[in-house]
């Protein structure tokens, strides 16, 4: 009778040199989505949760972290923010990805003054877990 032994070694070499599969590029929309809006419903802590620890947003030359939004968030006039994304590029592998998107953003205050804008933003993942979580951001005001 013939040993198992050898068909059993190369099973496991063979499951272990499978390679992770990306995951789903909506999964990392779904986190922007999301994050945004937090932002908008000020839930400022859901949106912490949304990202790693180190998490950063690089702005009109500022680097800011999300202690640093939620202050600019709550020092703000706006009453109401609206977001909106479009021209989604994305690359996700099984542990990290990156996005370039669009991102419209469109305010009110309590006078119901309106202001929009456009920026042109790319952001990186981590995926922690079995979550991904935004760790960068970079936004730039679209002319």
């Amino acid at each position: 009778m013939k040993s198992a032994l050898p068909l059993l070694i190369l099973a496991g070499t063979a499951s272990a040199c499978q390679p992770n599969r990306p995951d789903s590029p909506e999964k990392l929309k779904a986190v922007i989505v999301a994050y945004f809006d937090c932002i908008s419903r000020k839930d400022f802590t859901r949106m912490k949760s949304l990202t790693t620890p180190e998490f950063i947003i690089f702005e009109n030359g500022k680097v800011i972290d999300n202690d640093g939004l939620i202050a600019v968030i709550n020092g703000s006039p706006i009453t109401r923010a609206d977001y909106s994304f479009d021209n989604f590029r994305v690359n996700v592998d099984s542990s990290s990805g990156s996005v370039i998107y669009f991102n419209h953003g469109k305010f009110m205050t309590n006078d119901t003054s309106v202001l929009t804008r456009d920026w042109l933003e790319s952001a990186t993942f981590k995926k922690v877990g079995n979550e991904w979580k935004l760790d960068f951001i970079h936004s730039t005001v679209k002319k």
